[in-house]
């Protein structure tokens, strides 16, 4: 095919994916949306197969075909290299979340994602959730497209191509200056230098251009499980890495989700809400001073788990498989905020404690150094746990005497 041939193409697609988003709505968009909806309503598909059809489909949707060959020349050739935008400029008035996974961790956030019912993703991208913009997701763990086709949409938005998105960081942020050569974390390949582009360079070209930014999962909020003691990659959460001064195009600091893996309603539900911010439809989010926001991380674990009522009668299991508190076992609930003990982890149902586990304070900063050894009595909450033992004890002897007295008046009566 002739360079002029490809250019005609190109144009042509310009136009035909121009009038598409003018007109709304295409035809086969809304046959697709309802296809879906038919499909979930009788079971006849998995939930995963739903989620990445219906990721692929809404990003060829969205918009028109890129000539990804002819990006700049110019790039510094360095390690953290530049990274290329694509030739084609469009605004889009879908919402386009952009999710990194290619930092320090294992992908547990993004499987934990999609098994959120209240309100669950596939609802969100099929537009079944009034009000809120179409949202079109590009995580690699879920999307069917690979290659350019999928890294497109990045190099769109370190480029300033791309608006609005949403930047979704999963994983801890290596340090990657602390060693001579190599790398620690990457995604894509740099067209000049044959390397890998580094997930911190991502980082740097993305944040500047993102309506709001999230950290999902404990690795990427405090840095979780590779920044642990004795690591060599120097990793770090994402507001040590950018700065905990720094604010999105929105005005929005990082907003932080910690959880080992993030509780898939806690992502959702704040996905919602940055929605309905973007519509126009809810105020500023509320955030404490971690960023984290705050119906969600407010309160503790002892505060809302079942078995709160036995730590203050002083009755402690000190073997698994009992209905007491669990704090003589290692359960570090009455310092950690965390809301699995009240909303379940899916659907209502589990979590840690409901179902006989200890909290290992995998929401909180410093895990999981500071919470070690697990399965042993957490020392700050020993000396609290004497005390509390003997104020029971002493309103148990109290109750016991006010039992025989009544027992006494009984019998004389």
């Amino acid at each position: 095919m002739t360079d002029r041939k490809k250019e005609e193409m190109h144009e042509l697609d310009g136009r035909t994916a121009e009038i598409e988003r003018e007109a709304g709505l295409s035809v086969a968009e809304e046959e697709m949306r309802e296809e879906i909806r038919e499909e979930m309503q009788e079971d006849a598909i998995d939930r995963r197969t739903v989620l990445k059809g219906m990721g692929a489909t809404a990003a060829a949707m969205a918009g028109s075909s890129f000539d990804l060959s002819a990006r700049g020349q110019n790039e510094q050739e360095t390690r953290s290299s530049t990274i290329e935008p694509a030739t084609a400029t469009s605004l889009f008035p879908d919402v386009h979340v952009l999710w990194i996974s290619a930092a320090l961790g294992c992908d547990g956030d993004s499987v934990s994602v999609t098994s959120a019912t209240n309100p669950p993703l596939e609802a969100v991208l099929t537009g079944a959730i009034p009000g809120l913009p179409k949202v079109v997701l590009h995580n690699q763990i879920l999307a069917t497209e690979y290659g350019d086709d999928f890294m497109k949409w990045f190099y769109m938005g370190a480029a300033g191509q791309l608006e609005p998105f949403v930047l979704v960081v999963e994983g801890s942020i290596p340090d990657e200056t602390n060693k001579e050569a190599g790398y620690w974390a990457g995604f894509g390949t740099d067209k000049v230098t044959g390397q890998p582009i580094l997930t911190t360079t991502w980082i740097n070209q993305l944040t500047p251009h993102a309506t709001a930014v999230i950290a999902v999962g404990t690795c990427a909020t405090w840095g979780g499980i590779p920044s642990s003691k004795g690591n060599p990659t120097g990793a770090m959460g994402l507001s040590d890495f950018v700065g905990w001064n720094w604010l999105s195009k929105a005005g929005l600091p990082i907003i932080n989700i910690p959880g080992c893996p993030v509780l898939g309603d806690n992502f959702m539900e704040v996905l919602v809400y940055l929605l309905s911010m973007l519509a126009g439809s809810a105020p500023t989010i509320p955030l404490d001073d971690l960023n984290r926001p705050t119906w969600l991380f407010a309160a503790t674990v002892h505060e809302k788990c079942s078995r709160a009522g036995h730590y203050e009668q002083a009755e402690f299991d000190l073997v698994y498989g009992r209905p007491d508190c669990l704090v003589k076992i290692g359960c570090w609930g009455p310092i950690v905020h965390c809301n699995v003990p009240q909303r379940g982890w899916i659907n209502g149902v589990g979590g840690c404690t409901n179902v006989g586990g200890i909290c290992i304070g995998c929401t909180m900063p410093g895990f999981p150094d500071h919470y070690q050894p697990f399965m042993t009595e957490p020392p700050p909450l020993a000396a609290h746990v004497i005390e509390i033992t003997k104020h029971a004890e002493g309103v148990m002897a109290e109750r016991q005497q006010l039992v025989t007295q009544i027992e006494s008046m009984a019998r004389r009566t």
